[in-house]
């Protein structure tokens, strides 16, 4: 493989880039990261901000172009590998269900999730992106009621990036730890390549919080 092949993910432990990290290593995708300490600001200084001026990840670098936005990459990378089978293709009758679920957690739950974190008022439910919170968590929920994953018993990257969401955000008490989501976050934290990110994200974590001294 051409090293333009390889990606570049642009990555701090124990942020949303993780479920981008646990994606690549469940496509078998070639990668390197490119580590930020977000503890020392690593991320809003110049040379970060250069590549992404939001100063956010995740961010990946592919054949001289970068994707930024969560849902972007994980549609692009899953789509970039398409032999693992963590996309459906474009005809396939599951498609449009799959970008529907895996767009749901950009537009409807960041936003609802950040203004009950923030605990500001949401805007009428004419105005606002996702409703109201309990309606787009109600929805979310009665998908998962239906099967293993999203899509029935087939696992796609919408999993991995749900998955790791409600792991985090159950664990912060932002989303309730009802049997339907506990029982799914478990079966996807359960999957090495889970296993794996969470464990060398802990190791990455500590070292640097050594490094600044916290």
């Amino acid at each position: 493989m051409n090293r333009d092949d390889r990606i570049t993910l642009y990555y701090s432990p124990q942020t949303r880039a993780g479920g981008t990290r646990v994606l690549l290593e469940e496509l078998g995708a070639p990668y390197d990261l490119h580590v930020l300490n977000m503890k020392a600001g690593e991320q809003r200084k110049p040379a970060y901000l250069a590549i992404n001026p939001l100063g956010k990840v995740p961010a990946i670098g592919h054949r001289g172009q970068l994707v930024t936005e969560q849902v972007a990459i994980y549609i692009y990378l899953a789509d970039l590998f398409p032999q693992a089978g963590l996309t459906p293709a474009i005809d396939d009758v599951r498609r449009g269900p799959y970008l529907r679920w895996i767009s749901y957690y950009g537009s409807s739950f960041e936003p609802a999730l950040i203004d009950r974190a923030m605990k500001r008022e949401p805007a009428p439910a004419t105005q606002s992106p996702y409703g109201d919170y309990d309606t787009m968590l109600g929805a979310l929920q009665a998908q998962l009621s239906k099967g293993a994953y999203l899509l029935g018993e087939r696992m796609t990257a919408a999993d991995v990036l749900w998955g790791t969401a409600l792991n985090w955000t159950m664990m912060f008490g932002l989303v309730p730890k009802n049997d339907v989501f506990t029982a799914y976050t478990e079966r996807m934290i359960a999957r090495p390549a889970f296993k794996k990110v969470t464990v060398e994200d802990a190791e990455l974590a500590a070292q640097h919080a050594a490094a600044v001294g916290s």
